[in-house]
Formats: C-alpha cells, structure tokens, sequence
C-alpha cells in the first residue's frame, strides 16, 4: 500500500485544524457574547458547510481559486502562489469547509460556563481577552477539545471538495479519500479496503480517547 496519501490526509487535517483553533476563538467568542445586528446572517454564512454539497462548495471555491478569476489572479500576482491544484488550495479550502465544526462546538462551550465566571473576572480588575484567554477558555476544555477532533476527523473524510480543488496529484494533492476512490474505479477493492481501514481505526481511536477524556474530565468537575 501507499502511505502518502494517508500521510498527506493526516498533514492537511493538522495544519487545518491548527489554524481553524486559532481563527475560530475569536469567532466563536464574538458569537456566544456579542449582540449585534444580522447575527442570523453571519451564523447561516459560517454553517453553509454544514448542509450544502461538498461538490457545490468545491465547485465555487474552484472559480474563486482559478487564476482566471480576480481572488486567485490576486493570490498568484501578488504571493505567486496558485491555489487550483496545489496543496496550498486544500488548506484554504479545507479551513472554509470545516470552520462550523470548529466554530460551534467552541461557541457552545463558552455559552455553558455561568456568567458568574465572567462577571467575578471583570470585578478582579481583568480585562475582556484576559478573562476570555485565563478564564473561560481553561473551563471549557472538552469543548476545545472537542471542536479540534471533529475538524481533524471532518478533514479527513474530505472528499469533494479536495477532488474539485486539488485533483489527484500522487504527493501533492492525492489524500487518502481520492485514493480510496481511485481504487474503487479500477476495481482493485483489496487496496480500497486498506485505506479505508486504516482512516476508519484511526478515526475510531481518536474519538474513543476523547470521549474517554471528556468523561474524565466531566468525572472531576462533578466531584469538585
């Protein structure tokens, strides 16, 4: 079997992952505690992923990328990066793609923690990010937590969208879904079966270990 297109899976859903951390606590903070006008806009903008088609997606992220359009001539003009085909394409995809499935979980996390937190933080002299960054983001581990396993996993089962941006480039855009499908088109089910066994036990054991420390987390709040 090749492992670089499970190599190549696990490297884009830890680099999207990582950056949508980063990106979406401040979206999902802005979400849980601001009031502000057209919050159902933005809120339905961020959860498109969650209901449209992935080949609807990938085909409009296609455009958007195409150096023939003004985004993708702007990236390749101004950071000579082209995006169509290119393993920098999936990553700027894939984080548009799976950005609910960060977004909401840790949205939901802050929501649950009593406003009480907050308001003693304010009453100690903290500042807003000071009590977002040493107050509530350490009371909402699991939700964290969370937010970044149901992105890799997401990422990982990538299909569409990968295939419209990236094609199947062996190394640079080939990952393990359009290998899986590759396989299946020649026939060649025994090698399809590889790579979907070793995504589904990978898969498998990430969620066992955060649901087991989820659980033991939940365990020690509930006792303290």
């Amino acid at each position: 079997m090749d492992f670089q297109p499970l190599l190549l899976t696990f490297k884009l859903a830890t680099i999207t992952s990582l950056i949508l951390l980063v990106v979406s606590l401040p979206i999902a903070y802005w979400l849980a505690f601001a009031k502000f006008k057209g919050r159902g806009v933005v809120e339905a903008i961020i959860g498109m992923p969650l209901v449209l088609p992935p080949s609807v997606i990938g085909f409009y992220l296609l455009l958007a990328f195409s150096p023939s359009y003004w985004f993708g001539n702007f990236i390749e003009s101004i950071f000579g990066l082209r995006l169509v085909f290119s393993f920098s394409g999936l990553v700027i995809a894939s984080v548009l793609y799976s950005l609910p499935f960060m977004v909401y979980p840790i949205r939901a996390g802050l929501q649950s923690l009593p406003a009480s937190l907050r308001e003693a933080s304010y009453t100690l002299g903290k500042n807003e990010w000071d009590t977002f960054f040493k107050v509530l983001l350490p009371n909402c581990k699991p939700a964290l937590l969370t937010a970044f396993v149901l992105t890799f996993a997401h990422t990982v089962g990538e299909f569409g969208v990968v295939l419209m941006i990236g094609g199947n480039i062996p190394g640079v855009t080939k990952v393990a879904s359009v290998a899986i499908y590759n396989e299946v088109e020649a026939l060649n089910y025994p090698a399809a079966n590889q790579y979907a066994m070793v995504l589904f036990a990978v898969t498998f054991l990430i969620l066992l270990v955060v649901y087991s420390v989820n659980n033991s987390l939940l365990r020690v709040r509930q006792s303290s």
